[in-house]
């Protein structure tokens, strides 16, 4: 223990407490909530029993009775529905916008800043403007759609169950195509610009040049960029409650709103634990695939 005292007050041990200090704290504020909701997710836990660690043990009975409910399966096709479309859209966008800043032009780096508007705006406040934007009766939305001549009446997207889930699908693309954007354009810059004049010389026309060389190229890239999407959307919980809170009729519920609904809404802790634990598992997945794309990176 001296020795220990000793190498911390002489410098010694600085490079360990920079190590030490920062992983405590990351323990503390997100492995031992971890542990604890894991925990919750095999006990029986209510009102009275949350704030005590002596609870009942029940085994697997709470991930039994959550894939035995009705709504679960519906809520299931709505998360899996709203990750693949906004994570496609989000990419597609992207990557035209960052393919289109690729070719300099005066005002691309004004113009470029100015697509980052909507990542730094916290997620309350774009749901605020998408509030506005998908008004069933003065929407922005509605009414270039009807002057356009696509619908003849308003779609009320906030409260039809047809759309509700779309209404966030749209919201939350435009909210992570810039990150998208600013993400690829860093991969295009990487690819030297002797491949694409060595493949023209060889007649390459445009679309064999990106098939050949911009998306082998970019195979990395892309692939961090999906596994970022994807975990950042699992964690989208702001647009849905600013938006439809999850209505009408769970039409636009998801997992990630669901457990907070179960949680603090219905007082169901254990089930709300539950699908937190299944959604960690995602994430971790798609945290694993994000490591191996960026060393894939680093080491190419």
């Amino acid at each position: 223990m001296r020795k220990i005292l000793t190498s911390l007050t002489d410098g010694r041990g600085f490079d360990l407490g920079l190590v030490t200090l920062p992983l405590g704290f990351l323990f503390l504020m997100s492995g031992l909530p971890l542990i604890y909701n894991v925990l919750m997710s095999f006990q029986e836990v209510d009102m009275f029993s949350l704030g005590t660690f002596f609870r009942p043990f029940v085994g697997f009975d709470n991930y039994v009775t959550l894939f035995s409910q009705p709504q679960t399966w519906p809520i299931l096709w709505n998360t899996a529905l709203f990750v693949v479309a906004s994570i496609v859209g989000q990419f597609v966008i992207g990557f035209s916008l960052a393919l289109f800043f690729w070719v300099n032009f005066p005002g691309a780096s004004w113009l470029r800043g100015l697509f980052l508007v909507s990542w730094v705006m916290p997620g309350l406040v774009v749901g605020a403007i998408w509030n506005w934007i998908l008004s069933g009766d003065f929407g922005v939305l509605n009414y270039m759609l009807r002057e356009s001549g696509i619908i003849s009446s308003n779609i009320f997207w906030r409260s039809d169950p047809d759309f509700s889930l779309w209404a966030v699908i749209i919201a939350n693309i435009w909210l992570g195509t810039s990150f998208n954007m600013i993400l690829l354009s860093v991969g295009l810059s990487a690819i030297p610009k002797d491949l694409y004049e060595a493949a023209e010389l060889d007649g390459a026309n445009v679309w064999q040049r990106f098939w050949t060389i911009t998306l082998p190229m970019m195979r990395s890239t892309i692939g961090a960029i999906i596994s970022l999407g994807l975990i950042f959307t699992l964690q989208q919980f702001d647009l849905f409650a600013a938006i439809t809170s999850g209505g009408p009729n769970n039409s636009s519920n998801v997992t990630q709103y669901w457990a907070w609904d179960l949680s603090f809404r219905q007082y169901d802790f254990a089930q709300g634990a539950t699908i937190s634990v299944i959604m960690i598992v995602f994430v971790m997945f798609a945290s694993v695939v994000y490591v191996r794309s960026t060393r894939h990176e680093v080491r190419g």
